[in-house]
């Protein structure tokens, strides 16, 4: 079966894109939610949701290719970018140059996308790394690039990408292509983010890093269709059901039919517009609780809520235990237990558990 790049039509992708009209529909009324409640949000509030998106994206992009970053250094490095104070004064090469490309894309949103902006975006992602042969271009080397799973001995081919020596004339028609292209005749923003994504994974131009920087440019033909940045979480969702991310890539890299991958993505950041809103959600309900309890909470206990917090909406992984408290704290364990207590009498946390099993749990106001 030959792969979608040998075809005669390549690279013009085709689509029913009849039966996509629906997702469009949904995905303009959820984005008008979320930029409605944007708009109750103050600059700090805006800041905090974009450094906490650009977190759990740049984490979530990378953990799908099998990178696992230190999400406070992930933040740390974001945070500096914004101007806003850090806790970490080194932060490690990887980390910094996943933040440097996230910042990148919500700067550059509006911008035409070219050669240079995907070579820098290259060296950010693979900062730090010391076993490629290129770095910040398309790739060079004469092997077969291809996309392999399995044992050495017994290899599973998923994919196989242009040789090298096509990819400089690729990539001067897909970057013309992504300039040009609006989506279908109706102008449907999930078909441009959804083709842009597969026809530049399925020429796979860069040595590695090809999956962050595909998705870093589906997040800027969006952001482009709405006309502003659009803070949706395609990474986190996407690697929520990564079997299913590459599954639906395979099935369309063999012909030039875009229709199931289309219904997969456009699935996808509809999926990812909900991580949004909750997450704006999640900030609404953090504003309504330091509001509530900012009087009657210690700097001891600020502390440690404000740390409950940055661990986003799922929260320390277990609950909070009194032992994490005190290192925290750094106070003892009479005090950390009489700290929790009030915290708990107040209503700001819950608890389960008993003795040395007992855990802490945020008790969120509601958001309406």
């Amino acid at each position: 079966m030959k792969w979608n790049w040998q075809h005669r039509d390549w690279p013009h992708f085709r689509c029913r894109a009849e039966e996509l009209g629906q997702y469009e529909k949904l995905f303009w009324e959820k984005t008008g939610v979320s930029f409605g409640a944007l708009k109750y949000f103050d600059a700090e509030q805006k800041t905090s949701l974009i450094v906490d998106m650009m977190e759990v994206e740049a984490f979530c992009s990378s953990e799908i290719e099998g990178e696992i970053l230190n999400r406070e250094s992930l933040q740390s490095s974001i945070r500096a970018h914004f101007g806003l104070k850090t806790g970490i004064k080194r932060v490690p090469p990887a980390e910094r140059g996943m933040a440097e490309m996230m910042v990148s894309v919500y700067q550059t949103w509006d911008e035409p996308l070219t050669h240079e902006m995907l070579y820098s975006w290259h060296k950010m992602v693979v900062n730090g790394r010391h076993d490629l042969d290129t770095v910040g271009a398309y790739r060079t080397h004469d092997g077969a690039m291809e996309i392999v799973s399995g044992p050495i001995h017994a290899p599973k081919i998923h994919f196989e990408a242009p040789p090298s020596a096509k990819v400089p004339g690729e990539m001067n028609d897909y970057v013309t292509w992504f300039n040009g292209f609006r989506g279908d005749e109706h102008g449907n923003p999930l078909i441009r983010a959804g083709l842009a994504h597969l026809y530049f994974e399925s020429i796979h131009p860069f040595e590695d890093g090809n999956g962050r920087i595909g998705r870093a440019i589906a997040e800027k033909a969006l952001s482009q269709s709405i006309g502003r940045p659009t803070l949706i979480a395609i990474a986190n969702t996407i690697g929520s059901r990564k079997k299913d991310y590459y599954d639906a890539l395979q099935r369309g890299s063999y012909g030039m039919d875009a229709t199931e991958w289309l219904h997969y993505f456009a699935q996808t950041v509809l999926v990812a517009q909900d991580y949004t809103q909750a997450m704006i959600d999640f900030l609404i309900r953090k504003g309504k609780f330091f509001l509530r309890y900012a009087d009657r909470i210690n700097p001891r206990q600020e502390k440690v809520l404000h740390k409950m917090f940055s661990a986003g909406m799922e929260g320390f992984k277990g609950g909070l235990s009194a032992d994490n408290y005190i290192r925290m704290t750094k106070t003892s364990r009479a005090t950390a237990t009489r700290d929790l207590n009030a915290l708990v009498e107040m209503g700001a946390l819950t608890k389960t558990g008993v003795l040395r099993h007992s855990r802490y749990w945020l008790k969120l106001p509601q958001s309406g």
